[in-house]
């Protein structure tokens, strides 16, 4: 069947027995390693660099800058202004200036200390404040790497009215590691003629792009593979062409398979984060809790290179309203440069951030009218019909205050509020709860899809076998098994005749990354339908009839293969007919739909050690059908334990734009130890455009926790914190501060 099956992982046996290879496990022949010298300064001018006695330097690879074809010194993203290596500024720390390559890792290791590099340092940028004031440049002539509003009615005609109560906050987020299993890891070979390159990574296809550019190679003679990948996040959708592309070049000079293989202080140090974000709301708002107007203003740190940021800008932006309806909205959208490491993609994409300023301004809201919050949210919850920021219509038969009502009840939320109001005063350890109200679009933003035009395909052998070919990649979420079960269903078939086939790009087509909760939704639906294009085959070849069997089913392929020569179906995107969306003014159809959820938390507080533990936690969301229940379930509560992790305890700590605690043992997540019981709930709505009514999930349980939580905190203590992750020093300022303006 398509959906609702608990199909076991269809790698589970191969990782736990071991059978599995990470990139780091495969041997290759000849091979050397690669490494990477690195700037200790977040800005500046690199005058030079010498190479100390300690090390045969005659024995090793060198690569600078200009080894690097003429021109040809980026990777390539949305905009082309990150270089592979730096020829002379500087613009973060941990920038890569020189690569090195040895057969033995010792002596490589021993020689990177050795590379002494002369740097002019300049006078970074490190705060968004710092950034829009323009005094120093990082980026262009603002600072600014991508900006825009979105505008629904008249939002300043609305706060000039006497008869309402405005009220206005300012939300922070801090950068968060996605803290993959598996660092970044690469193996290159390359010649004059072809690149190939093997490695853990999202987007194989992303990768492919930066390879051709960078040589100048047609796209035939670049080859990239997907090795089986330990965890993502986001982590490694941009980042992977750049080591793919260092290894490239140590290979193309070195003439030898170059491994190159991150350690976790150098991942954590070098790659990619969660953007920290500046949120500031103003809310016109009845005395009876109607909301009329928003004024939102959403600002990204994007470190010192575009990559991610104007496409996380935008989604955090279309998003930052929440799922409720205003009459009146505007929202002002700007990703600035700073000095630090560029920050990219990570689960959420932006909506974890817009959606903590959101909702924590929603309770506050309430606090200031003297309504309940889960009131307020009822008497604004979009319905089916209304529009949203961008204007876009409501086509989901949308029921937010069902979801409410359930999620409360499941979670004994109004039970458990009177009781901890009525507290005990003898006791240090202080309880709340809180909730949070938002959803989240399927898919790339706006015309992405449209400009992608994913294409999926699948073929059977004689034997009836059938793979499946996408570009979509298995980073431990469960893509591999979800496939399976929607061929099998599309083709009536036992999950044991469908294989899906290992991203290569010299195999697999195009189907675009594996970002953006569209896996599923977007690639699945392709899947299904060149399922159904090879079912169609046969059964129009009158080799096959409805009612089929597996026998009968694979004798009809080996009599088709024999007189056809291959039987193979592709299906190319195509966007559905009611989405209209205007790139340039940020109007119409954002998303072909979204999945909607309410998130409950239930916190205490030791008012003598200041730590907040989540005791127990309620996830319940509509994503159209579910296909797998366990593995859905295990989304939701590995996503909520993340956002505990951004919420709580996963600070980011910078000294000169240099993370300093790039270490397991310093960058504290959620243990197990950490984890409350987390419930997690479905309801459904099938989406006529998913496989079997599929929406998207993955990046869903990521927007809800941290707001939820700091709602809970606020209730338990009456401690209003707008900036994550609260660490127990903050709730301890934060409730002296309290105290102190309350005297």
């Amino acid at each position: 069947m398509t959906a609702g099956s608990s199909l076991q992982r269809v790698e589970c046996i191969p990782k736990l027995t071991g059978e599995a290879k990470f990139i780091d496990d495969i041997d290759f022949p000849g091979v050397i390693h690669g490494a990477t010298v690195r700037t200790p300064a977040p800005c500046g001018t690199l005058k030079g660099f010498t190479l100390q006695p300690g090390v045969p330097w005659d024995e090793f690879t060198i690569i600078t800058a200009e080894d690097i074809p003429a021109g040809h010194n980026f990777i390539a993203h949305i905009t082309d202004d990150q270089p592979c290596l730096v020829e002379r500024r500087i613009n973060h720390a941990d920038e890569a200036v020189l690569l090195l390559a040895h057969p033995d890792k010792q002596l490589l290791q021993k020689a990177l200390p050795l590379v002494k590099l002369d740097i002019e340092q300049g006078d970074p940028v490190l705060t968004i404040e710092d950034s829009l004031s323009r005094r120093r440049v990082v980026w262009g002539a603002d600072n600014v790497f991508k900006s825009f509003t979105i505008e629904k009615g008249d939002v300043e005609k609305i706060f000039t009215s006497s008869d309402i109560i405005i009220v206005e906050g300012e939300y922070r987020t801090g950068a968060q590691e996605q803290m993959y299993i598996e660092p970044n890891g690469m193996v290159a070979r390359a010649d004059g003629a072809s690149v190939t390159v093997w490695g853990s990574m999202q987007c194989p296809y992303y990768v492919h792009k930066s390879l051709a550019k960078m040589f100048s190679l047609p796209d035939d003679m670049i080859r990239v593979v997907q090795t089986v990948t330990g965890g993502a996040f986001g982590g490694k959708e941009d980042y992977p062409s750049m080591l793919a592309c260092h290894a490239a070049l140590l290979a193309r000079k070195s003439g030898r398979h170059v491994k190159m293989i991150y350690s976790r202080g150098e991942d954590m140090a070098a790659t990619t984060k969660r953007h920290p974000s500046l949120t500031r709301h103003r809310t016109a708002v009845t005395r009876d809790g109607r909301i009329l107007a928003m004024d939102i203003e959403f600002i990204l740190d994007g470190g010192a290179y575009v990559t991610m940021s104007p496409v996380v800008l935008s989604r955090g932006a279309i998003h930052a309203a929440g799922p409720y309806f205003c009459p009146d909205v505007r929202i002002r959208a700007r990703a600035v440069a700073t000095n630090y490491p560029p920050h990219g993609a990570f689960r959420g994409f932006g909506a974890p951030q817009s959606f903590f300023a959101m909702e924590r301004q929603m309770d506050r809201i309430a606090a200031k009218i003297g309504m309940q919050p889960d009131e307020l949210r009822r008497r604004n919850f979009i319905k089916k019909g209304q529009a949203m920021a961008t204007g876009q219509l409501v086509r989901d038969n949308v029921d937010m205050e069902g979801l409410l009502e359930r999620a409360l009840k499941e979670a004994d939320y109004h039970c458990k509020r009177r009781r901890f109001d009525a507290g005990n005063p003898a006791s240090p350890v202080k309880r709340g709860i809180g909730f949070s109200c938002f959803m989240h679009g399927g898919g790339f933003t706006g015309s992405g899809e449209t400009f992608l035009s994913s294409i999926a395909a699948v073929e059977a052998a004689p034997d009836g076998r059938v793979r499946v070919l996408a570009s979509s990649t298995e980073m431990g979420q469960g893509a591999n098994t979800v496939f399976t079960q929607i061929a099998a269903g599309a083709l009536g078939l036992p999950f044991s005749m469908i294989e899906v086939a290992q991203p290569d790009t010299s195999i697999v087509p195009n189907s675009g990354p594996t970002v953006a909760s569209r896996t599923t939704m977007i690639v699945g639906k392709l899947v299904e339908n060149a399922a159904l294009g090879i079912k169609q085959t046969l059964l129009g070849s009158g080799l096959l009839r409805e009612g089929y069997t597996a026998s009968q089913f694979s004798e009809a392929c080996a009599l088709y293969i024999k007189k056809s020569g291959h039987l193979k179906s592709l299906s190319q995107y195509k966007k559905p007919e009611h989405m209209d969306w205007d790139d340039k003014t940020y109007r119409g159809d954002a998303y072909g739909t979204y999945s909607w959820a309410v998130y409950v938390a239930d916190v205490s507080i030791d008012t003598v050690t200041y730590e907040t533990r989540v005791e127990d936690f309620v996830a319940l969301q509509e994503v159209g059908k579910v296909v797998n229940p366990v593995l859905a379930e295990g989304q939701v509560q590995g996503g909520v334990l993340q956002g505990i992790g951004h919420a709580l305890c996963e600070e980011v700590l910078w000294k000169n734009g240099h993370m300093i605690n790039n270490r397991f043992t310093n960058y504290i997540i959620p243990t197990a130890a950490d984890a409350p019981p987390i419930r997690v709930f479905f309801e459904e709505d099938p989406y006529a455009h998913g496989p079997g009514g599929a929406k998207g999930l993955g990046e869903l349980p990521m927007d809800g926790p941290a707001p939820a939580i700091l709602n809970a905190v606020m209730h338990a203590t009456g401690a209003d914190i707008r900036s994550i992750p609260m660490q127990p020093e903050h709730l301890m300022k934060a409730l002296e501060d309290s105290k102190e303006g309350g005297k």
